[in-house]
């Protein structure tokens, strides 16, 4: 297994699904850690259990998010590896879509993770290292009915990714785009009885991420897709 070549993190978005595993994992790994969110209320126990610095923070917001920047540079100096776990989801014939909620989504899905990926990128390109990572969902490859909004925005995200891995790699930084095509299960959403592991476990996809930042640079993947075994695609 190839060492791990990241000392610090930052995950936007953080929150008790996901976020939390790769927090965790992160930590176990000898990670420093940095969590932010619009609110932090909720992440107090996973911040102490893990260690981690707690930022607040709406990513669909420049001028926040330049403070986040600023503050961490203060707290922890540049990271290594950025996480981008925020989005925003509002469901509709497209015909009743609210315009506000519409926009809303593509600022928090899309553009939050531009403005992430942004200063992320600022601090790693002189040092020639770094990791940024997005997650997508299975509406970045797919439109679903009355979904519109969500896949918008991810498709943009999917975009994002792209570009900046043919543009970010070939100067030593890692971006990734990792497809979570099915639930997550939590303590809200469990297995059908009659269809066990029919959700993702999100410490297995929290592996996965960490698989990722573990690649060789002679053979890194710019996307990966994660699906139970029993997902039909």
């Amino acid at each position: 297994m190839s060492p791990l070549l990241y000392k610090s993190a930052l995950i936007v978005g953080a929150g008790s699904g996901l976020s939390a595993s790769l927090a965790r994992l992160f930590a176990g790994n000898g990670v420093k850690l940095a969590l932010a969110a619009r609110s932090t209320s909720d992440l107090a126990a996973l911040a102490k259990e893990t260690g981690a610095a707690l930022f607040t923070c709406d990513a669909s917001q420049r001028d926040e998010v330049d403070k986040l920047y600023v503050d961490l540079d203060a707290a922890m100096g540049a990271v290594d590896v950025v996480v981008y776990n925020a989005s925003y989801r509002v469901r509709g014939p497209v015909t009743e879509l609210a315009p506000g909620e519409v926009e809303r989504s593509l600022l928090v899905s899309a553009f939050g993770g531009f403005l992430v990926a942004q200063g992320a990128a600022k601090r790693m390109v002189p040092a020639r290292h770094g990791a940024i990572l997005f997650t997508g969902a299975s509406a970045s490859v797919k439109g679903y009915a009355q979904s519109a909004p969500f896949a918008m925005g991810k498709f943009a995200l999917r975009g994002l990714a792209q570009s900046m891995a043919r543009e970010l790699a070939p100067i030593g930084i890692h971006v990734a785009h990792f497809v979570i095509d099915g639930g997550i299960r939590s303590a809200r959403r469990s297995d059908s009885p009659d269809r066990p592991d029919s959700l993702l476990d999100p410490d297995a996809i929290a592996e996965t991420y960490l698989h990722v930042l573990r690649q060789p640079r002679s053979a890194w993947t710019w996307e990966v897709e994660v699906r139970p075994w029993v997902e039909t695609f």
